[in-house]
């Protein structure tokens, strides 16, 4: 599939409100050696963005719900609360590799770059938002 293909998915996705596929078609159009366009920015920003939310929203019902803890049940909250953690955790690895390997080098505007380096920032603080001790400390 050609990168206007994937682009025009990806707004397909969008409006479906489908994003996880719209990260998977963004993600593709990213890791081609070619500067993004601001569209094509803009269109990877908001499916990370989304994809993400929504995890961290889960967690925080889910943290809220063990804090209030029902003891016979605290193995399974916990367990299902890993469980969104580690999908945070793959989440913001990915764009944070997509950045620093294709979308920084790859990127010739220092608007460009200020965007990426934010959105960086942006990832590292939703890992440092759930992770402990050590965790925190790489992610921040």
């Amino acid at each position: 599939m050609d990168r206007e293909s994937h682009v025009y998915k990806a707004k397909l996705a969008e409006q479906a409100e489908r994003f996880d596929e719209m990260v998977s078609d963004m993600k593709e159009v990213a890791k081609q050696p070619q500067e993004l366009t601001v569209e094509e920015r803009n269109l990877l920003s908001v499916a990370y963005k989304n994809v993400i939310g929504s995890r961290r929203a889960s967690w925080r019902v889910i943290t809220s719900i063990e804090q209030k803890g029902e003891a016979d049940k605290m193995t399974t909250i916990r367990d299902y609360k890993a469980m969104i953690e580690e999908e945070l955790i793959s989440i913001c690895n990915d764009i944070l590799s997509i950045i620093e390997d294709s979308l920084i080098p790859n990127s010739s505007s220092e608007e460009a770059k200020v965007f990426y380096y934010k959105m960086k920032g942006d990832y590292h603080r939703y890992l440092a938002e759930f992770q402990l001790a050590d965790a925190r400390k790489a992610s921040a």
